[in-house]
């Protein structure tokens, strides 16, 4: 069990910093390292925050390397896709050339950079370069104006 000591001003800025932070995750740090300054056994902090114990040695470790400043950095991991390193080029030459279907861009991927992506990875692609999918209509064929006349006799007379 580790032993630290906390001022009584941390304590104040614990326990208005659990209700006023505006993210969820670091109002919990400072709900845990509240019920620690409280001198609960590392079992009961756990149980009453619903954390595991290696959550709450994390937790102890930043304040002790930081103070309640470091409790407050969030670093959540954000992969990035590679495709990200060409895509100035591939913006320029969608915007060039549209593809038709998302099959189509893909195979142009491939062939541009050598990276072969699956259909949805590249529909999310295209989407974050601005591009959407247009819907298309299609018109009907010009209409012969005697089989449209003989086309509502027969459809009258059977009624």
């Amino acid at each position: 069990m580790r032993r630290i000591t906390f001022g009584e001003e941390e304590v104040q800025q614990l326990r208005r910093e659990r209700f006023e932070h505006p993210h969820p995750r670091v109002q919990l740090k400072m709900e845990v390292l509240l019920l620690k300054s409280q001198n609960l056994a590392h079992h009961q902090i756990t149980a009453i925050a619903d954390i595991a114990e290696s959550t709450l040695c994390e937790y102890l470790r930043e304040y002790q390397e930081g103070g309640i400043e470091k409790l407050k950095e969030l670093h959540f991991r954000r992969p990035q896709s590679v495709l990200q390193e060409h895509r100035g080029t591939l913006e320029a030459y969608f915007l060039e050339h549209p593809p038709a279907t998302v099959k189509e861009a893909a195979a142009k991927i491939e062939q541009i950079t050598g990276i072969r992506r699956r259909l949805t990875q590249v529909r999310l692609f295209l989407k974050s370069l601005g591009l959407r999918r247009l819907k298309v209509g299609s018109l009907p064929a010009k209409v012969d104006p005697q089989q449209q006349e003989q086309f509502k006799k027969k459809s009258w007379s059977l009624v």
